[in-house]
């Protein structure tokens, strides 16, 4: 740390509260809309911190908030605790070793617990200097493709706030900028007729003919879709396991991807005319399922360069001499593409024997970034939003990698989780303190929906998928 500042001495407080919170959601890793564990956890640490707390939030049984302060504008602080499925590993071993069948392969453990701590620290703060003002945590769950925070701001749950704010652990440190992709997925379930395969084929209507031959057709449509557009499937149903019977019922999954909102609902109705004509080329019939759909990211420059300086005053994550043998040990497990792929998106020269991240990233590096998608893209839409990378792990550590969730305990992480904290708490405090910033974010944000309105790329009549609890 290279100095001090009051806000981070007011997170640091809640170190020893809010790593336990972490590691205990690590413990209970759950996948999309099935967080009961994770919700409950953090609705005990909103407890604990006196919040006003909401439940149930846009009919989603495991999206909470809660609420500190009164009167001023709204800063919301935006948390998540999902895990993945098939990403369970033993924490602090570098070697793959399952344990049981999800993780926190994107480091979603962390990702609530600093977004929280990061909120109580603004909230002791209000409290401490008398400022109005009204700071929320918005615990956030299905953000790996359940799209959670898209039924949340169509639920109007954003409409009085005024600045949003987030993180994600990363390998690196700097401001995450708004590049991400607009995306839906979509089941498409062929129908068709059952048959002896090989006593009377001729009266089958094959199913999964249907969808080999709709992802012919996708695959075929990729030299013509939008620059950064991406379609992404998987069988969800391949029609059976008995190779005599002709399937009569297949489902895939199409997940389509666009850099710009404008472009997803064109690139959509030709994935659409696809299936269509799979299904006429077989016989078959088919029904088409929205899953989830999320919106691109909106930048705003003024909160990006109000979170940089935030950054830049606190400097790197202090990571010392005892974390790095386990970064080590865990690069040791990666390839040379990983760890250059990072420095590559950092505009930055290869450090190969640099483990842990020792340095902020200017806001504009000028590197190469790789483009996923997030169901904050919408959040962005509603309100302005800034988020930050913060190291967590070994440079070079994949996403959705047993790495990432064996680097999930260590004190590395905890230590770049309370960075974070400390950064988000110190950009929330800068919009509390300076009237003038709020308003130029605002100003800002609202510009961009002059020349492009948002429209919610969830179909009104798409509830959010939530299982029966057993």
């Amino acid at each position: 740390m290279q100095n001090t500042d009051r806000i981070w001495e007011m997170a640091e407080r809640h170190r020893t509260a809010f790593v336990r919170l972490a590691d205990r959601v690590f413990d209970t890793p759950e996948i999309a809309y099935t967080e009961h564990e994770s919700a409950a956890a953090h609705v005990e640490a909103l407890e604990a911190a006196g919040a006003r707390i909401s439940r149930d939030l846009a009919g989603i049984p495991t999206a909470v908030m809660g609420e500190w302060g009164t009167g001023g504008p709204v800063i919301a602080i935006l948390g998540e605790y999902d895990a993945l499925p098939e990403l369970g590993q033993e924490p602090g071993v570098a070697e793959e070793r399952p344990v049981g069948r999800a993780g926190h392969g994107c480091g979603h453990n962390l990702l609530g617990s600093a977004a929280m701590m990061a909120a109580v620290a603004l909230s002791d703060w209000l409290a401490g200097t008398g400022t109005p003002g009204r700071v929320r945590y918005y615990g956030c769950p299905a953000e790996e493709g359940g799209a959670a925070k898209t039924f949340m701001v169509r639920a109007g749950l954003f409409g009085d706030v005024d600045a949003a704010i987030s993180w994600h652990p990363a390998d690196y440190t700097g401001v995450f900028h708004a590049n991400s992709l607009a995306n839906t997925r979509i089941d498409f379930t062929f129908l068709g007729r059952a048959a002896h395969a090989a006593g009377a084929p001729e009266l089958g209507r094959s199913a999964l003919d249907a969808v080999e031959l709709m992802n012919v057709g996708v695959n075929y449509l990729r030299e013509h879709m939008p620059p950064g557009a991406r379609v992404h499937y998987a069988y969800l149903d391949a029609g059976g396991t008995a190779p005599n019977v002709v399937p009569a019922k297949a489902t895939v999954r199409q997940l389509i991807r666009t850099r710009r909102l404008g472009d997803l609902n064109a690139l959509v109705e030709r994935v659409r005319k696809i299936a269509e004509g799979a299904a006429l080329m077989t016989g078959t019939r088919v029904e088409a399922r929205v899953v989830s759909a999320v919106s691109d990211l909106l930048g705003n420059r003024v909160l990006e360069e109000a979170m940089q300086a935030s950054m830049d005053r606190l400097g790197p994550v202090d990571f010392d001499a005892a974390d790095l043998p386990f970064a080590e040990a865990i690069r040791a497990t990666l390839t040379e593409e990983h760890i250059a792929d990072t420095f590559r998106q950092l505009g930055r020269p290869v450090e190969r024997d640099l483990a842990l991240c020792d340095f902020v990233v200017p806001l504009d590096a000028g590197g190469e970034v790789s483009m996923g998608s997030t169901d904050v893209g919408d959040v962005s839409w509603a309100v302005p939003t800034v988020q930050a990378w913060v190291a967590t792990c070994a440079i070079g550590t994949p996403f959705h990698s047993w790495q990432l969730t064996a680097q999930g305990k260590m004190p590395a992480a905890h230590k770049g989780m309370v960075h974070a904290a400390k950064i988000m708490a110190a950009t929330g405090r800068d919009l509390f303190a300076r009237p003038e910033l709020l308003a130029a974010a605002k100003a800002e944000h609202a510009g961009h929906l002059a020349r492009e309105p948002y429209r919610c790329p969830m179909p009104a009549e798409i509830m959010p998928p939530i299982p029966a609890r057993p």
